[in-house]
């Protein structure tokens, strides 16, 4: 089963960024995301309670988890969900997102102690001019700057969060670390939300498919399949399945969207997926 995770992760994942954007068309970002992150924290309180997994650990340990929660969850998803509600495209922002495997790679050496073969840097740059392939950087569109500024605050932040993930997080029980990460993310885009946007939320039906998307299959699964990868794996092999989170965004919204695929756009993919293969595999 475990075998599965990768694959699993990188769907979900993906499935994020079609569904944010029905999300952000109906509500204001940081409101849209204090709302997932209150029932994700209580979901995860459920389950511990449930499962008999300690909630009270060291405060030590809750300022782990909350720095970890507040970078996976507050401030990448954050600066993806402004990036696009300012209009800049799924694509370019998916694309900005993805370079986070070679920043992880950059600096796993230095802080994790890990050695990144000359094999991994083939795949990485193979999985990066892959995924350049398939999404581009729309050319010709105008690219607002507040929007690019959000989309590289968020890339910072999901390569910080798999660092310390791997470096501080990997002795924090599982369920208790997403419950921690989840409620001090709720804390922190609740602040966010009332210093910086006139919070609002249009109910629809899209809207309600895709939180309730987003809070059960990617903020229960996707989440917990990448901390569970980067704990029994390392940090720069997980971050290389970022790589191709974008072209399968494209096939998804090609699929649910109609939106329009190219030979450039197979070509790409295939090549992200050799990429990925070399860098991962062990």
């Amino acid at each position: 089963m475990s075998r599965l995770f990768p694959i699993l992760f990188i769907l979900l994942w993906a499935s994020a960024f079609v569904t944010s954007k029905a999300i952000v068309s109906d509500s204001s970002p940081f409101a849209a995301l204090s709302l997932r992150f209150g029932f994700v924290s209580f979901g995860f309180l459920l389950f511990c309670l449930f499962t008999n997994n300690k909630i009270m650990l060291p405060i030590k340990i809750f300022f782990k988890a909350s720095v970890i929660g507040i970078c996976f969850h507050g401030l990448y998803l954050g600066g993806v969900f402004y990036a696009i509600d300012k209009n800049l495209s799924v694509g370019v922002t998916a694309i900005i997102v993805s370079l986070q495997p070679i920043l992880t790679a950059i600096f796993a050496g230095p802080l994790l102690k890990e050695v990144v073969t000359w094999k991994q840097w083939i795949g990485i740059i193979l999985g990066f001019f892959g995924t350049l392939l398939v999404i581009g950087f729309d050319i010709g569109e105008s690219i607002p700057i507040i929007a690019l500024v959000a989309s590289i605050i968020g890339l910072i932040a999901i390569t910080s969060g798999t660092l310390l993930q791997r470096k501080i997080g990997i002795d924090i029980p599982l369920a208790t670390s997403n419950f921690y990460q989840a409620f001090s993310a709720f804390i922190f885009l609740i602040i966010v939300t009332y210093l910086f946007e006139s919070p609002f939320i249009n109910f629809s039906r899209d809207f309600i498919l895709s939180m309730s998307w987003q809070i059960i299959f990617v903020s229960f699964g996707a989440f917990t399949i990448l901390q569970y990868l980067i704990n029994t794996g390392t940090a720069s092999r997980t971050a290389t399945l970022f790589f191709l989170v974008p072209p399968v965004s494209v096939v998804m919204a090609w699929l649910f969207l109609n939106e329009q695929m190219n030979i450039i756009d197979i070509l790409g993919l295939v090549i992200a997926t050799i990429g990925v293969y070399i860098a991962t595999r062990k």
